[in-house]
């Protein structure tokens, strides 16, 4: 289940650090600028309340993370969840299978980042769009997403990452196309 929220200015950054565990407070704090310690934060309160409705669990979550940093949940191996935020949006999917999502705020298109992490398809495909800079962030938010769901992160196999034929890509462009969002699963359990 998806849980979002884009209304990041509306929350008491105080009380809502209040509301994390130890581990994701330190966390938050690390961000220099109050928009990242906000979108942390609504980030985890986000998880907070999927495993509260979706699993009645109430304690605050803490992580363990794998080797390349993805999180789970200590003690709940059997809930997968993951999250992204940017300054536009906090996300969160909680899931009973592994599931990685990423979200980009649209930022104008800078050549040499798609060319270094698209292939030349992607590229005909940026190049031919209406709007070039949505089709990056769209195509980026894709190769993301996958590499959050398979545990591996940002790695220098960018080009490659959607000739993947065992994952399934939903990507949703916000309304006015202030940011994208993209939920990667595996396509067989």
């Amino acid at each position: 289940m998806l849980y979002i929220n884009d209304h990041l200015l509306d929350f008491d950054l105080t009380a809502a650090l209040a509301q994390l565990s130890e581990q994701r407070r330190e966390q938050a704090l690390r961000y220099r600028y109050e928009m990242g310690q906000r979108t942390c934060a609504a980030a985890y309160l986000l998880l907070c309340e999927a495993l509260r409705k979706e699993y009645g669990i109430d304690e605050k979550p803490i992580f363990i993370f794998g080797e390349h940093g993805k999180p789970s949940i200590q003690g709940h191996p059997e809930i997968h969840f993951n999250f992204s935020h940017c300054k536009e949006a906090a996300l969160c999917y909680v899931s009973d299978r592994p599931v990685g999502v990423d979200v980009e705020t649209v930022h104008s298109l800078r050549d040499g980042l798609a060319e270094y992490t698209m292939n030349d398809d992607e590229m005909a495909e940026i190049r031919g769009a209406e709007d070039p800079a949505l089709a990056f962030t769209r195509l980026w938010t894709m190769k993301e997403a996958v590499q959050k769901l398979t545990g591996e992160g940002i790695n220098n196999h960018l080009k490659e990452v959607l000739l993947r034929d065992d994952v399934l890509l939903q990507t949703i462009v916000a309304p006015n196309a202030r940011y994208v969002y993209s939920i990667a699963t595996w396509r067989h359990p």
